[in-house]
């Protein structure tokens, strides 16, 4: 056998071996589900796991961004007209939100933790300055009061506006940025507290938010079903809340949206438990992504999360009292913050009732700047992108006994919006692209050795041409015509028999003569 041969019998034998073993691989799915297998167990809130320190410090800067509606035209807006609204911001506060007195509980399954925060105002992502620029909005406290007061008789009501207007307090303030988002001492209720102590005298919408935490959070670690990987047990002590009239709606679904668990797909719902919403909401796959060269999967909430219990049978819980409903694209979470009859939407009332949108003028709702999203890499669940948008509002509605409100149209009235982003930090990006190639090239490993052995057959194909090939061009040359004459008439006897003596290998050796 020659060289040849054996080289050819060689890769047909290799060939053979990686293409039976790399099908078999690919059909068995070995390594990927030695993979998957590994990113569960390794994918848990424990002190051994990669994923627990940036659980508990989470490198990538957060950014708090609020926007304000100032009101331009209060006089017509009070006197029965449409309110009109200018836009100002934003101004930009870096968030630090360490986890701290962590705890593990019940063998590990589970994590006890508080989660601060402390905001840092950022000058250079700000439109100006929080402590000069002026704003003038809605006198919350004093919505708050009337609202209170509605049950009352309307002869309380009547006296409780006279003092009020000797106060010389209206609907609409004008407050610096800073006052009205971090607090002042308000004098209605610096007025109330005097006769009950137990109100506080300082107004602000994230007033005593700076420094503190949403509650108490017991989370799974995912030791037990990597499912359950961030899922939030109890919150404050409950895996139930009492403020909605419905046991679903009552529910504490999900994480709270710093984590996931590994291995998502595109077809199912992610769930979120909002603290600030009072509520759980629900996510759904929109579109695949890249953020820092990493492919990702666009979560975003979709229209039914909102949407009004006619449409959306599973949002009648969160009429309370039971029946008495908002429209679509707006909640009232005034149930479980007591005070003013508060109601969130997302940015400018994007995915709301037109009604809401047409009663205020200088909104424009649009899906780039106002749609909440997260972009997760599904391989790992670590968000790599997100952006939380949620817009508050008060309801201003007229109040018998409260003359400044007796030409008021009910109003679902904006305050301001925020805008909480998150993107993933260049080392982190660049870690989890160096591990994403490798859990990659691990994955498709049966693939390639399948792709070597279609190139050892393509190799196989080629040798063995280029035999035939050779083997053809030896048999053509043993019978090369090697005369060029032409062909004469023979003048041999007939008895004689022709000498064939053109071709080399029928040539008749004669007998040498002596």
């Amino acid at each position: 056998m020659t060289r040849r041969s054996c080289a050819i019998y060689a890769t047909g034998i290799v060939c053979a071996h990686l293409l039976i073993v790399g099908i078999a691989l690919v059909v068995a799915q070995v390594f990927q589900t030695m993979i998957h297998s590994r990113l569960k167990k390794e994918i848990t809130l424990t002190e051994k796991s990669q994923m627990f320190e940036a659980w508990k410090n989470p490198p990538p800067p957060v950014y708090m961004e609020y926007y304000f509606f100032n009101v331009t035209n209060p006089d017509v807006f009070l006197a029965g007209g449409k309110a009109a609204v200018k836009q100002i911001g934003p101004y930009t506060y870096r968030e630090y939100r360490p986890r701290v007195n962590v705890t593990f509980l019940e063998n590990g399954t589970k994590l006890y933790a508080l989660n601060p925060k402390t905001f840092v105002f950022v000058p250079e992502k700000s439109a100006g300055n929080p402590e000069v620029d002026i704003v003038r909005t809605v006198n919350i406290p004093f919505v708050a009061i009337m609202s209170e007061l509605n049950s009352y008789s309307f002869f309380l009501r009547t006296l409780v506006s006279m003092y009020i207007n000797s106060l010389g307090v209206e609907v609409f303030m004008s407050r610096t940025v800073h006052e009205v988002l971090w607090g002042f001492k308000d004098p209605l209720l610096t007025k109330v507290h005097s006769m009950k102590p137990e109100v506080d005298e300082y107004f602000g919408l994230m007033w005593k938010k700076n420094g503190t935490h949403e509650g108490e959070f017991v989370f799974h670690t995912g030791e037990e079903n990597y499912l359950d990987y961030g899922k939030i047990d109890t919150w404050n002590g409950m895996r139930y809340m009492s403020w909605w009239s419905s046991n679903q709606s009552n529910m504490i679904n999900g994480t709270d949206g710093a984590v996931f668990h590994p291995l998502i797909n595109r077809n199912e719902l992610l769930y979120i438990f909002a603290a600030d919403l009072c509520r759980s909401i629900h996510l759904a796959y929109v579109e695949d992504v890249e953020v820092k060269g990493i492919q990702a999967y666009r979560f975003a909430p979709p229209n039914d999360v909102l949407m009004n219990p006619k449409e959306n049978p599973s949002n009648a819980g969160f009429c309370v009292p039971a029946g008495d409903c908002l429209g679509t694209g707006v909640l009232k979470v005034s149930v479980c913050r007591e005070g003013a009859p508060i109601v969130v939407s997302f940015p400018h009332f994007y995915q709301a009732d037109p009604k809401y949108i047409n009663a205020i003028e200088g909104l424009s709702p649009n899906k780039e700047e106002h749609e909440t999203y997260l972009d997760l890499q599904p391989t790992t669940g670590v968000p790599i992108r997100a952006c939380k948008r949620a817009q508050l509002n008060i309801i201003l509605k007229r109040i018998q006994g409260f003359p400044k409100t007796k030409f008021i149209n009910e109003t679902i009235f904006p305050i301001m919006f925020v805008n909480e982003t998150a993107t993933v930090d260049d080392d982190s990006a660049s870690q989890m692209r160096t591990m994403l190639l490798i859990v990659t090239l691990v994955s498709n490993f049966p693939l390639l050795i399948v792709g070597m052995g279609i190139i050892l057959l393509l190799v196989l194909v080629v040798l063995f041409c280029r035999n035939r090939q050779k083997k053809t061009v030896k048999d053509d040359t043993a019978y090369t015509q090697v005369s060029d004459k032409p062909d004469e008439p023979s003048q041999t006897p007939a008895s004689q028999p022709t000498r064939n003596g053109s071709y080399i290998a029928m040539s008749p050796v004669e007998a040498q003569k002596c």
